[in-house]
């Protein structure tokens, strides 16, 4: 049998090794952000228009990257960061239950923008970074990944 003592231990010890995941984790993504609207500016030509944008009715609803592509079009941006390899696509990353939280996210940031939104086009992007072996960090662009209606609005 376990002692108190010792079973507080190793909770103590389990959470002190999630959180330094949790950490770990927000960080390897912070800098996947970071490489990804990189990448967009100087490689896609788009303007960030916001990064880390919550909608104000519901803090759930994320979007990694907004941004405003050639034309006008504006281009909602889901970033993920893997530290190997992989060997599915970027689109295929993104469940059906992620797509439903970004497709209520982008509606929150167009009705925010009020008139201005009426004509506006909009896509679904994603990008893939992945760390290479010797730790270099490769943007994977895949654009217009299906999330909205064929009509590009909500």
């Amino acid at each position: 049998m376990v002692s108190m003592r010792a079973w507080l231990e190793q909770l103590w010890e389990r959470l002190r090794g999630a959180r330094r995941a949790f950490t770990e984790s927000h960080r390897t993504g912070a800098l996947g952000e970071a490489v990804a609207a990189g990448f967009l500016t100087r490689k896609r030509g788009m303007a960030i228009l916001a990064r880390n944008w919550r909608s104000p009715r519901d803090r759930r609803f994320e979007i990694d990257i907004v941004c405003r592509g050639p034309g006008g079009m504006i281009v909602f941006v889901e970033v993920k960061t893997y530290p190997t390899v992989r060997i599915f696509q970027g689109y295929a990353t993104v469940n059906r239950r992620k797509k439903a939280l970004l497709k209520r996210a982008a509606r929150d940031y167009l009705h925010g923008l009020g008139p201005l939104r009426r004509g506006l086009a909009y896509r679904f992007d994603i990008v893939m970074i992945e760390r290479t072996e010797d730790d270099r960090l490769l943007p994977h662009h895949f654009e217009n990944v299906p999330l909205f209606s064929k009509g590009m609005h909500l």
